[in-house]
């Protein structure tokens, strides 16, 4: 449920619910937006008994939230949320670009990596260290000495880190060296990691499951948020489909759905889309034209010699045509690029 405020009620009349709220034993999520301030009603509110808060000065009405996911709803924040990781901005009308190997491999590799996402124009250095792979001889990464790597590169650079934790016992580990934590398709039901993540208070980048609903997927993100962390934001790459043409399909109507449902920022991941790395450019600029807040592309100094998904890693030079492509889109739409 949520307490819409009237317009011009005080601070003092939010201050009685929210204390109202506690009394009965709820939490409350505060909204303040363009249009009206909303609180949000954390618990059962079977506890509030037959209390009407609609008795209270200063309120204008209650609404009930019938999703299973509340405080990732669009009515919990009409605004949508704006997830900030140090000073960098993801949602509302900034455009974020995240980019770089798919596998950390080695020193140099990461660091021509960060070096030529950053002079494209990349806010942050994607790459893996933890890698869950579908076969158990393929490469698995780097794991710390990866994350070593990745934080040197990005420090080098002016640049955050962003990187996938596959289990629970890895986050203390990885949250010393990124600024954001990615929860991978494959673990987006993984509801122990997800509670243990949003306990870690870092921001988390949350994939979509290969088979997954925009349901469950809302729902997965609520159990990161159940535990006090509201730095999420959404990434779409791609869903399996009957369609063999390129590696998974990737759902545009996801970004304009999550927008009407959530208020979390949603970004695409073209690459694991697309899985070949001439369709890139044009699921980019699809992605940004439906209304997504960002993309997180797979660029190697040279994808040839590639450990892991090799067709899918744009070069330095290709990532940068395709960086002055979308920021001419982003002025279209009107977006700004962060």
């Amino acid at each position: 449920m949520i307490i819409v405020m009237k317009n011009g009620s005080t601070k003092q009349d939010v201050d009685k619910v929210i204390e109202a709220l506690k009394e009965h034993g709820l939490g409350a999520n505060l909204s303040t937006g363009s249009q009206a301030t909303i609180v949000g009603v954390l618990g059962d509110k079977a506890k509030l008994g037959g209390f009407d808060f609609e008795l209270m000065e200063g309120v204008e009405k209650c609404v009930p939230i019938m999703h299973s996911y509340k405080l990732a709803s669009r009515e919990m924040c009409p605004d949508g949320r704006v997830v900030r990781v140090g000073e960098e901005v993801i949602g509302r009308k900034k455009l974020v670009m995240m980019a770089g190997p798919c596998a950390v491999e080695s020193e140099d590799q990461i660091m021509q990596a960060a070096e030529g996402v950053k002079a494209a124009g990349a806010r942050f250095l994607r790459g893996g260290a933890y890698k869950p792979r579908t076969s158990p001889y393929s490469f698995q990464g780097m794991e710390e000495e990866g994350l070593k790597l990745m934080r040197k590169a990005a420090d080098a650079c002016g640049l955050k880190v962003v990187s996938e934790v596959v289990a629970h016992d890895q986050i203390d580990i990885a949250g010393k060296y990124c600024d954001m934590l990615q929860i991978g398709a494959r673990n987006m039901q993984n509801f122990r990691l997800l509670r243990e993540v949003g306990r870690a208070k870092i921001p988390v980048l949350l994939k979509r499951g290969i088979s997954s609903t925009v349901e469950e997927w809302l729902d997965a993100a609520e159990y990161i948020m159940s535990e006090g962390n509201y730095n999420v934001v959404l990434c779409e790459r791609g869903i399996r489909t009957f369609e063999t043409a390129t590696r998974n399909t990737l759902d545009v109507s996801a970004v304009p759905v999550v927008k009407e449902r959530s208020s979390l920022p949603i970004i695409i991941d073209p690459s694991h889309a697309a899985g070949k790395s001439r369709y890139i450019a044009s699921l980019s600029l699809a992605a940004v034209a439906a209304g997504a807040d960002g993309l997180i592309i797979e660029v190697h100094p040279n994808p040839k010699v590639a450990m892991s998904d090799a067709a899918q890693q744009l070069t330095p030079e290709a990532y940068g045509t395709l960086f002055q492509k979308v920021g001419a889109l982003a002025q279209v739409v009107g977006r700004e690029m962060a």
